[in-house]
């Protein structure tokens, strides 16, 4: 059904507004969140910038950076809290183990007292739990085995049990974190280049001192997500996978349970000089600050609907005048005879029908002008056909008249008056042959006149070849040739009569530039739709620049194929043309003593 313009200029208008309301709406529930992370990502780096001097300013007084911490959190929704150079927490000095260590071979760890934060290996909520099976060996005066390995000179601890056995079982305190990293090092890579890198280690030890908080200290170990991700970053930071920069903020995306985080490390130094990193987690989950972000979110909405309203109008003009520019380039290429270019129809109104008629009108333009190109260039084929033909049947009838000019004149004289016989037979040669030539071209033309049609039926190849060879036993034995023949009873659909020509042409072709006493070779290849019959005689061959060319009328390349040895020069023409008229292949090709002539002919099947 067509649609009017107007119409389609009122329901365009139309969609117009609705898809601008459209993408305010989606603006609004989809691109809000993106805002939102940007906006929650800027106040909390501001935030930290702030945080950052007032920690160093308090970095003395654990009380004070406990305050700080809470303050933060419940202005920014955001957990934070400071680690040391090797990514412990620096004021968990309420929840740690000491541990004399007896010697060993680890240079680092022989005869040393080492601190172990216990929220690595152990909840808090674990020693006040009766379900634990864990907390009633952690107790002073114990005696503890320590797994775990020495990377960049310092021990990363793993592992811990009452033994060494028991360091496989249940009952072992594990930081999970190292663990898991260890696994994804080894995995990624092979074990020669870990062994340089990590040296690990087990060593056995007395503990001398367990800490554990109480009161409002023990909330600080209660939030797990949190202490995760803080052992995470450590196992990182002690395996060379943190890649941090001097006074650089570093932001990692998390997520938990389809819960989504971002997560801060900013690294300062202290007022000794010490590497400290801020480490700060903040929920991406709607919250309240949303309400207030939306207002100025509506500011960026009020713009980017500005933007889109004018670019849409001024697509929306384009689109209306593009097919008539489109039109108006294609009619300039057709008046410069241009008609490569179309135009496309995408729409069923009056600029589709002009289009559409445009087009039309380029086809039939185009067909018309290819159509005289075409005539205009057989014409000139046929014009050059013409005076090559007539060139060559002037040259081919100037000797014979030429010969029977000259015994007519010598006779007339009364010259040689004894050789009268021989002039009469030669002038009856010369007429015989010039009977060939007329018959051969009448032929020829009748081939290339284009409304002979070519019966074919069904017959045997080999009988053909054979009643052909007993045709020319005369003209082979003259010569003293051998003519060998392998051939194959197979029946071919084909216009026999003319192939039987093909093969007296080719054979009588192989028999005139044969040496005498040498040999042809005829023989026959199936394969299977086809038959390949294959001519090959030996003697001079034909240059690979004339290899093409034998196949024109009265062709003589080289001066062994003459026109004192017979023939008319139009025998391989006839050939070739029969051979096109059946659509089979043919050809000629050298071999290593001679010249091979070929053609395929179809099976019956």
């Amino acid at each position: 059904m067509k649609k009017g313009i107007v119409l389609k200029l009122f329901l365009f208008t139309m969609a117009l507004c609705m898809f601008i309301l459209a993408v305010i709406f989606v603006g609004q529930t989809v691109f809000f969140k993106q805002f939102y992370v940007h906006q929650k990502v800027k106040d909390i780096n501001a935030a930290l910038q702030a945080y950052e001097q007032d920690y160093l300013n308090h970095a003395s007084n654990t009380q004070e950076i406990a305050m700080l911490e809470q303050d933060f959190f419940q202005k920014h929704n955001t957990w934070i809290t400071a680690l040391d150079t090797r990514g412990n927490l620096k004021y968990a000095d309420d929840f740690f183990m000491e541990i004399k260590l007896d010697r060993s071979e680890v240079s680092a760890l022989s005869d040393k007292t080492i601190t172990v934060p216990l929220y690595s290996f152990i909840n808090v909520e674990d020693f006040s739990s009766n379900k634990t099976f864990l907390t009633p060996w952690i107790q002073e005066v114990e005696w503890i085995t320590i797994e775990g390995l020495i990377a960049n000179n310092q021990p990363v601890i793993q592992r811990m049990g009452r033994s060494k056995s028991n360091l496989r079982d249940e009952s072992r305190l594990e930081n999970h974190q190292m663990v898991s990293k260890e696994y994804e090092v080894v995995n990624r890579s092979n074990m020669i280049q870990y062994r340089e890198k990590y040296s690990p280690f087990l060593v056995e030890g007395t503990i001398t001192k367990v800490r554990i908080p109480e009161g409002a200290g023990v909330s600080r170990y209660l939030n797990h997500l949190f202490l995760d991700r803080i052992k995470a970053f450590q196992a990182d930071l002690l395996y060379g996978d943190f890649k941090d920069a001097t006074n650089a903020n570093q932001i990692v995306d998390y997520e938990e349970n389809h819960a989504k985080y971002k997560i801060f490390v900013d690294r300062i130094q202290d007022r000794d000089g010490n590497p400290t990193y801020l480490f700060a987690m903040t929920s991406l989950q709607p919250v309240n600050e949303a309400a207030g972000m939306i207002k100025d979110y509506y500011v960026y909405i009020i713009i980017g609907t500005l933007l889109l309203v004018l670019l849409a109008s001024f697509y929306y003009s384009r689109q209306i005048a593009r097919p008539l520019l489109r039109i108006n380039r294609t009619t300039r290429q057709m008046a410069d005879l241009d008609f490569s270019e179309k135009i496309p129809i995408t729409t069923k109104d009056e600029i589709g029908d002009l289009s559409r008629n445009i087009n039309e009108l380029s086809e039939r333009l185009h067909s018309h002008i290819l159509r005289l190109e075409q005539d205009i260039e057989k014409e000139k084929q046929l014009e050059h056909t013409r005076k090559e033909f007539i060139s060559g049947v002037s040259h081919e009838l100037k000797t014979p008249l030429s010969v029977i000019q000259s015994c007519l004149a010598i006779m007339k004289d009364g010259v040689a008056s004894h050789k009268r016989d021989y002039y009469f037979k030669a002038m009856e040669d010369e007429i015989k042959r010039m009977d060939l030539l007329i018959v051969d071209m009448l032929e020829l033309a009748k081939y290339e006149s284009g409304t002979y049609k070519m019966d074919v039926d069904s017959f045997y190849i080999d009988a053909v070849i054979e009643r052909v060879c007993a045709k020319l036993a005369s003209d082979i034995e003259t010569k003293q040739l051998h003519l060998n023949t392998s051939l194959k009873p197979v029946e071919v659909v084909a216009n026999e009569r003319r192939i039987e020509q093909v093969v007296v042409n080719f054979l009588t072709n192989a028999i005139r530039y044969t040496p005498e006493q040498e040999s042809i070779l005829i023989t026959t290849s199936e394969a299977q739709d086809t038959v390949k019959i294959c001519i090959e005689n030996k003697g001079t061959s034909i240059p690979e620049e004339q290899l093409e060319k034998i196949w024109d009328r009265f062709y003589r390349g080289e001066p062994s194929r003459k026109r004192s040895s017979g023939g008319t020069g139009l025998g391989l023409a006839i050939s070739k043309k029969i051979l096109e008229m059946h659509g089979v292949a043919y050809g000629v090709t050298n071999t290593s003593d001679g010249v091979l002539f070929y053609f395929q002919l179809n099976k019956k099947a």
